[in-house]
């Protein structure tokens, strides 16, 4: 009786400290600048068994002040065309993925910027529902704390966006030779057109596909508002 006592105290110190500490991350993450992320140390271990792989972390933070209007407007159209107005969840969009899946169709993921973000910021990639669970209750928290705009200025920081290439700064530097804030609208939509797979896609040698994914994003940037942020 004692040894079971004993370990409901210690899971529960457990569940305790990870409340304390998500929730406090959260809070901090608000105002300070993401250092590093699970996916960031992931693809340098992976890096670093690989031999021919040199080991690269490009990565520079910048306030969404300092980033194309283009860009965040290119993301939400090509990503979340919802993002301002839900509360993490497109419960739409999955509900509409989960009857697809069922009939054994494969259709674009439902995941929202803001759970993309919670994702890439806390956690790591797996598809496992521990990790679909947690991501759930990160994006929760993140609504919950940060604005919009902070939501967005993470996301576009964090985000991979190439072989060891992390944020939008980083990606408008090695990509086009210019700062995040000089962006052009056509720029912005074609880093916005190989999100789903930038390890596989470049946005400086774009494919049929992607030109034809750039075009369509640039027809839903016409007919969204603009996201309000960035200049």
């Amino acid at each position: 009786m004692k040894f079971i006592k004993k370990i409901f105290k210690v899971l529960f110190q457990i569940i305790l400290w990870f409340f304390i500490l998500s929730i406090g991350f959260t809070v901090i993450y608000r105002f300070v600048p993401v250092p590093i992320t699970p996916l960031m140390v992931i693809r340098l271990y992976e890096q670093a068994k690989d031999e021919k792989k040199e080991l690269r972390l490009y990565k520079d933070w910048v306030s969404i002040q300092k980033v194309s209007k283009h860009v965040p407007q290119a993301v939400v159209a090509a990503e979340d065309q919802k993002f301002m107005d839900h509360k993490g969840f497109d419960w739409d969009a999955m509900e509409k993925a989960w009857e697809q899946n069922k009939k054994g169709k494969r259709i674009k993921g439902a995941s929202t910027i803001s759970q993309q973000t919670a994702k890439n910021v806390f956690l790591w990639p797996a598809r496992t529902m521990v990790r679909k669970g947690l991501e759930a209750y990160f994006t929760f928290l993140i609504e919950t704390f940060w604005s919009k705009e902070r939501i967005m200025e993470v996301y576009l920081n964090v985000i991979e966006m190439g072989e060891g290439i992390y944020g939008i700064e980083a990606a408008a530097q090695y990509y086009f030779k210019k700062p995040a804030e000089n962006l052009s609208r056509q720029e912005a939509a074609l880093i916005a057109a190989v999100l789903p797979n930038p390890r596989r896609w470049s946005p400086a040698r774009p494919t049929p596909y992607i030109q034809g994914r750039q075009v369509w994003i640039l027809g839903q940037m016409n007919n969204i508002k603009p996201v309000g942020m960035g200049k």
